[in-house]
Formats: C-alpha cells, sequence, structure tokens
C-alpha cells in the first residue's frame, strides 16, 4: 500500500482535532499540507451535545448543525469546509502504531502516513465496568457514551424502552447530565455512585446538596455509597438488573455508565516522556520529541496559574491548547515566539432548566452565598473557595452572562477575602465590582 505524506497530521478527529485544523487555515497552511486522520465516521463536532441535546425527545440536535467550531461561537465546519482548504479528512481510520523516531503512523488497515508535524488529539477513552472485572457487565444496553456512534445506540434504545426503567452508574458530569436528559425521556432513573455527594471532583458539599434535592424532585432516585456489582440479563442478553454492592438489586431496561475515562497515550509509550497519566508537554504543547505536540485530555501541560502541572478534560482547554500549539508550530518555523499559554481553568454544565459556571481552583475553604435551597423557584446561587486569604475559584448556577464573567474575573485576578461572612452576605455583588 503506497504510503502517504503529510506536512502535518493531527492523529484525533475530536473537539481538539477540528479547532486544530480551523487555526491551521487562520495561520496559512497550503493545500496538501495538512491530514486529519480520525476513527470516528463524520467530521470534527461538539461532543458535549451527545450528553444533551442529541437526546432531546423533541427538537433532537443532529449533524451537520454541531460540527465544530459552533461551541465557541465560531464557523460550523462542514466536511466540504475541508475539501475546499485542502486538508485530507481521513476519516474511520484508527491509528494501531506510531513511529516518532521515523515519523511514520501506521493504520489498521496497513495504511502509512508519513509527517513532519505531528499533532497528537486523540482525547481519552471511557473506563468500562468490564474494565473492573464487573459481572455480566457485557450484556446488552449498557451504554457508555464518548461518540456519537454511542449516542446514536442509546436513542435506538430508548425508541425501544419507551417509559421504561434506567440504571446510571456514576454521579460526575455523564451521571448527572444524562440521568437530566433520561427523565426528559420519561424514563424512570435510579443513579447510583460510591461517593458522598454528586460530582466531588469539583463540587462542595453545600453546592452538591442542593442538585441532588433539585434531581429528586425531578424524579431521579439517587443511591449514594455504593457501587454496580454485577447485572443480571434476559435470554436475550438484554439487561434486565443491576446489582449493587450494598445487596439491593435494581430493575433495568438501560443502564447508562460514566465512571470516568483515561487519555488515549497507548500508542505513543515508551516513545515520550509523560507525567499524571498524559504526555508532557511544555507552555506551548511541545513534547519531549522534536515536532511532535500533544492537545486537549492527553497533555500534562504547566498550570501557569497555580505554578504546577496537570491534565484536564474538558472541551473549553480542548479548543484552547490545539489554537496555542498550532500557533506554535508556526512561530517555531518563522522564528517567533509567542505567549505561554496561561490557562484559566473553566468547567460548566447545563440540565434541566439548570446552567452552571466554574472557574479557577476549587481549593482551600468554601463560602456558599445565594439562594442554594433546592425547592426553590430562582435557584440562583454560589460558592467561592479561598485559599491563603485570597478567592481562588468561583462556581455559580443560573447566573447571567454578565455575572459568569464577574466570577471569571475573580478566579484570574484572585482578590483578598477579607471576611468570609461578609463574602457570604455580598454574594454575586462581591464578584461584580472587582
Amino acid at each position: 500500500m503506497a504510503e502517504k505524506s503529510f506536512k502535518y497530521v493531527i492523529v484525533g478527529g475530536g473537539v481538539a482535532g477540528g479547532y486544530a485544523a480551523r487555526e491551521f487555515v487562520k495561520q496559512g497552511v497550503k493545500p496538501g499540507e495538512l491530514a486529519i486522520i480520525s476513527k470516528e465516521a463524520v467530521a470534527p463536532y461538539e461532543r458535549p451535545a451527545l450528553s444533551k441535546a442529541y437526546l432531546f425527545p423533541e427538537g433532537a440536535a443532529r449533524l451537520p448543525g454541531f460540527h465544530v467550531c459552533v461551541g465557541s461561537g465560531g464557523e460550523r465546519l462542514l466536511p466540504e469546509w475541508y475539501a475546499d482548504k485542502g486538508i485530507s479528512l481521513i476519516l474511520s481510520t484508527e491509528i494501531v502504531k506510531a513511529d516518532l523516531a521515523s515519523k511514520i503512523l501506521v493504520s489498521a488497515a496497513g495504511e502509512s502516513f508519513k509527517y513532519q508535524t505531528l499533532v497528537i488529539a486523540t482525547g481519552s477513552t471511557v473506563l468500562k465496568l468490564s474494565d473492573f472485572g464487573v459481572q455480566g457487565a457485557d450484556s446488552k444496553n449498557i451504554f457508555y457514551l464518548r461518540e456519537i456512534d454511542d449516542a446514536d445506540q442509546l436513542v435506538e434504545a430508548l425508541k425501544a424502552k419507551k417509559n421504561g426503567k434506567a440504571v446510571v452508574v456514576g454521579g460526575g458530569y455523564i451521571g448527572l447530565e444524562l440521568s437530566a436528559v433520561l427523565r426528559l425521556n420519561n424514563i424512570e432513573v435510579n443513579m447510583v455512585y460510591p461517593e458522598p455527594w454528586c460530582m466531588p471532583r469539583l463540587f462542595s458539599e453545600g453546592i452538591a446538596a442542593f442538585y441532588e434535592g433539585y434531581y429528586q424532585n425531578k424524579g431521579v432516585n439517587i443511591i449514594k455509597g455504593t457501587v454496580a456489582a454485577g447485572f443480571d440479563a434476559h435470554p436475550n442478553g438484554e439487561v434486565k438488573a443491576v446489582k449493587l454492592k450494598d445487596g439491593r438489586v435494581l430493575d433495568a431496561d438501560i443502564v447508562v455508565v460514566g465512571v470516568g475515562a483515561r487519555p488515549l497515550t497507548t500508542l505513543f509509550k515508551g516513545q515520550v516522556e509523560e507525567e499524571k497519566g498524559g504526555i508532557k508537554t511544555d507552555a506551548f504543547f511541545k513534547t519531549s520529541v522534536p515536532d511532535v505536540y500533544a492537545v486537549g485530555d492527553v497533555a500534562t501541560f504547566p498550570m501557569k496559574m497555580y505554578n504546577d502541572i496537570r491534565r484536564v478534560e474538558h472541551v473549553d482547554h480542548s479548543r484552547k491548547s490545539a489554537e496555542q500549539a498550532v500557533k506554535a508550530i508556526f512561530a517555531s518555523e518563522q522564528g517567533k515566539s509567542i505567549d505561554e499559554y496561561d490557562y484559566l481553568p473553566y468547567f460548566y454544565s447545563r440540565a434541566f432548566d439548570l446552567s452552571w459556571q466554574f472557574y479557577g481552583d476549587n481549593v482551600g475553604e468554601t463560602v456558599l452565598f445565594g439562594d442554594a435551597d433546592s425547592n426553590s423557584a430562582t435557584h440562583k446561587f454560589g460558592t467561592y473557595w479561598i485559599k491563603d486569604g485570597k478567592i481562588v475559584g468561583a462556581f455559580l448556577e443560573s447566573g447571567s452572562p454578565e455575572e459568569n464573567k464577574a466570577i471569571a474575573k475573580v478566579a484570574e485576578v484572585q482578590p483578598v477575602a477579607s471576611s468570609l461572612d461578609q463574602l457570604a452576605q455580598e454574594g454575586i455583588g462581591f464578584a461584580s465590582k472587582i
């Protein structure tokens, strides 16, 4: 099979791959110089839609509606866009071997791709219950959500199991967003997770109490402090019950699992320096190997604000790190320099009629402010995190665009918090004055 050769190759066709392509065009890439190789069958799209509008019972999102870069208010890059720009969009192609020394990638079909500069944008893959040896985890109708094919299978199951019962395993992002959208589809939901409260990596106990109460009011039954230990199946192989570690058994027509993800770094093991589970990069997303960059979920990078190194799994960082790497590639070729990546951590979610945003770092003491009563009609509330006398993080539910900008500024500026009581009293008013 003939070897294909490109000046630049992006391996991975997710959010980071799509935003990197747009930046390559902005920087003046010439037709024929760039290829994106993706194991998915569709052009890069905004992945967050899969756990939200894609599963709506009415007015559901469908491609081409959410191809990148609409998620950040940019032009939607349809498959034709890549062709128009002379970019080779190589879909349904899984890379199974990467030889960074020879600058060659090999696909499952045996095709070889030669490059001069490589951008690794392979993202993450979901952790599966079968990875933990959970009995019966290969039953039908147990779903994971990462790619559009997964979402399509879940849509079909929702049609087949109208008004049925679902068990959602996991209380993080996927657990919360999918429990909400399953209820919108009139599915009975049990959400199960081992932690003392939902979304423990980000939420304080006070924040979580609101969402747990709100979800229960919407008909989601929350079971904390235990895990799925096994599954029973019908003779046709479809799941019929979830066995919990605490002995309870839950009926289920559908099971959706969201227990975390791991970065896809296997192709590059032993060839590139790794740290904290990801590929180690500098502030320009250069790896330890010349002409190889890593962006998005797979990159462990210097977090300038906090003087440490981190790996961030979020769409906002996927977009921004991809743009930074491509700018750095062109600056390097032109003998120019660009600013170091200075990232303000940002997370958000939407579910039911709720919408929250978080900026900064969730360390130190917390101050809860506003109306955090899950029965309230307004449900506008937030939290500040205070470390060493300074506000280092801010969270806000149901904020206006101006208020969300204000909490972002607080997290960036890190103002002194002289009195926690006063901070609780002023609430969002404090941020609005910064």
